[in-house]
């Protein structure tokens, strides 16, 4: 459905996206992360036809964005980053040109602006001007325009960027509905979306892929993936008792939570030896865990080479 083949882009000296290959298949929602700068928006840019390629090819659903840009882009919606439109027409107006240029008409017109404007909850703003619009609304607006003509391939850059807890949970869940017929990319800084709606993910930085992994082989990347976690009374009590447990690898404190990570040796299940320890002790804990893996911490890893905090 989404086809890159040794694509790049060079401003002047700047190579801003350096040899990017990967295929998106249909049913898959791939996440495009990385630093500010790493080349996210650009590669979005060209995949949907807004930027000429130096180098390399992109494809819509077997149609070349540069060769075939129309039949490509028919197969395409797209979320720029900002959400721009045009901020003097009112919703209603915004979305009804957003049709006619896509050659919606008729039954067809009607039904496709109703479900948008149901799925993205944007009746209560119909009659507003776009900029009179919060950020929030003006991004739904733009995810509105997107998947008016029922495009069977979606990209969208930071699509949540803006919105409040209960509006990114509306559109992840809307993210996830179209997924189930549809190819989306995503673009996003916000590493929880990765997990909620994601079932690829790609990171790149300085403009060239670093990993292409599922969200569950990123988190077994980290150190506290497998690791036992509890809230405890006393810290300093709770790491003496368990250091030097069999099958202990490391302890660690988290003073600002409370929380006690115990780091297993490879293959070993600790929570019922720690948990026995501590009630021998008379030391107590709760909320006992085993923790999945951090994406931040891998996210730094692989961009910097730092290991994080």
């Amino acid at each position: 459905m989404i086809k890159t083949h040794s694509l790049s882009k060079r401003y002047g000296d700047k190579l801003a996206v350096d040899d990017v290959s990967f295929t998106v298949e249909p049913g898959e929602v791939l996440g495009f992360l990385g630093p500010n700068g790493a080349g996210k928006s650009t590669t979005m840019k060209m995949i949907a036809g807004f930027l000429t390629p130096t180098g390399g090819t992109a494809s819509v659903c077997g149609h070349d964005v540069s060769s075939e840009p129309l039949a490509a882009r028919r197969s395409l919606g797209y979320l720029p980053e900002g959400a721009p439109s045009y901020g003097e027409m009112t919703v209603t107006g915004f979305l009804g040109f957003v049709a006619d240029v896509r050659g919606l008409d008729g039954e067809r017109r009607r039904e496709r602006l109703a479900d948008a404007i149901e799925r993205l909850d944007l009746s209560a703003v119909l009659g507003q001007p776009v900029d009179t619009l919060s950020k929030g609304f003006r991004r739904r607006v733009g995810l509105a325009a997107a998947i008016l003509h029922d495009p069977p391939v979606l990209v969208l850059d930071e699509p949540t960027d803006g919105l409040d807890p209960n509006q990114k949970h509306q559109v992840r869940e809307l993210i996830r509905e179209l997924s189930r017929q549809r190819t989306i990319v995503i673009s996003t800084h916000i590493l929880e979306e990765v997990n909620a709606v994601c079932t690829r993910a790609i990171i790149i930085a300085q403009g060239r892929v670093l990993v292409d992994e599922s969200p569950e082989a990123l988190e077994q990347r980290s150190r506290y993936h497998g690791a036992l976690s509890m809230q405890v009374e006393d810290s300093v009590a709770v790491r003496a008792a368990i250091e030097g447990m069999p099958g202990v690898a490391g302890v660690q404190v988290d003073v600002r939570s409370g929380r006690v990570f115990v780091f297993p040796a490879s293959g070993q299940a600790l929570a019922d030896p720690v948990a026995e320890r501590l009630r021998a002790r008379g030391l107590g804990f709760s909320d006992s865990r085993i923790e999945r893996g951090r994406l931040d911490e891998v996210f730094r890893t692989i961009t910097t080479g730092k290991e994080a905090a």
